[in-house]
């Protein structure tokens, strides 16, 4: 299996608000960079987005360490929450219901073609690759052309309807 590092971050104007997501994929020598923003969503889901776009990109299975500055996502992952939340129907036990179904669902299904290993790198601490990522990810949230994010637009409810 190839063997790629990539570093993810996501970024919210307002939370929810307009957001953005952005990473860095490194295979041996060679780099990608990649962002998209939305016009409404929260940060978590730019944070888990991030890495789900990161994975697709990857057109063969590999072995990945994914850097994340988001515990959200890497706690989640790594301590089996996410896949216990699926196993229960996207319930969080006595806590109600899971958010960003929609999202966990892609990014379990990602780990299951690849290899991911996921490490929590602390934000703005001058990791270069995190920085990079965040900039990317502010940049896009900041952009013209924002895409509509309908796993959070059709769950919230439209003031005065």
């Amino acid at each position: 299996m190839k063997r790629v590092t990539i570093y993810t971050d996501g970024a919210c104007i307002g939370n929810p608000g307009p957001g953005g997501y952005g990473a860095v994929i490194l295979f041996g020598l060679h780099r990608k960079e990649i962002s998209g923003g939305f016009r409404r969503t929260t940060n978590n889901r730019m944070e888990m987005l991030a890495a789900i776009k990161a994975l697709e990109k990857l057109t063969e299975p590999c072995e990945v360490v994914l850097h994340s500055d988001s515990k959200y996502v890497v706690d989640a992952v790594t301590k089996g929450w996410a896949k216990q939340w699926r196993a229960n129907g996207w319930q969080r036990g006595k806590r109600g219901k899971a958010l960003n179904p929609d999202l966990w669902a892609r990014l379990l299904d990602l780990t299951g073609t690849h290899r991911v290993t996921f490490k929590w790198v602390r934000g703005h601490s001058g990791n270069r690759e995190n920085e990079r990522c965040d900039r990317l990810a502010s940049t896009a949230a900041r952009g013209d052309e924002l895409c509509v994010d309908s796993g959070h637009e059709r769950s919230t409810p439209t003031p005065g309807a």
